[in-house]
């Protein structure tokens, strides 16, 4: 049990590294760079990325890091006494609520309604502005939570590692 959950640990802090990385780069210069377009480039733009998005590679690392998360979670109540247990459910609570939960629930219903949108009418144009504006938001929520999580299973591990040469 004791070398999953460091598996587990370790996997969850890298997972949790490369989605933070996606998302600070997002949020530090795709965005900006797509609000410089026209919006008609941007909206297109946006609407190719949010397409190519899905894809196995992505959904690997951004899923497959959540479900580490969930059995690292698991794990930490039922070895709460070892030693960092804390900071792995804190990881795995960041990244579940603070990468997963809002992505579900700000940022794909942001993209689904700029699926719908032509990118050359100008009701796009408006809602792109508004779009920019808090993708981009609630995209920062993401990265800092992601990036706290990576911190955190960092500490945890590094606690084990501490607390199994003793």
């Amino acid at each position: 049990m004791d070398k999953l959950i460091s598996i587990l640990t370790f996997g969850s802090a890298l997972g949790s590294g490369l989605i933070a990385g996606v998302f600070f780069a997002f949020s530090t210069f795709v965005m900006k760079a797509l609000a410089r377009l026209s919006p008609a480039q941007g909206i297109a733009a946006m609407q190719s990325i949010n397409i190519l998005v899905i894809n196995p590679m992505f959904f690997a690392a951004f899923f497959g890091t959540a479900a580490a998360c969930v059995l690292l979670a698991i794990c930490s109540v039922f070895k709460w006494d070892r030693s960092g247990a804390g900071y792995l459910l804190s990881g795995s609570l960041l990244y579940l609520v603070g990468t997963i939960l809002v992505t579900i629930l700000f940022n794909v219903p942001r993209n689904d309604a700029l699926a719908a949108v032509d990118p050359t009418s100008s009701g796009g144009a408006r809602m792109w502005v508004d779009y920019v504006a808090g993708w981009t938001m609630w995209n920062h929520v993401r990265t800092m939570a992601a990036l706290a999580a990576a911190a955190a299973f960092i500490i945890g591990f590094c606690r084990q590692l501490a607390a199994a040469q003793h």
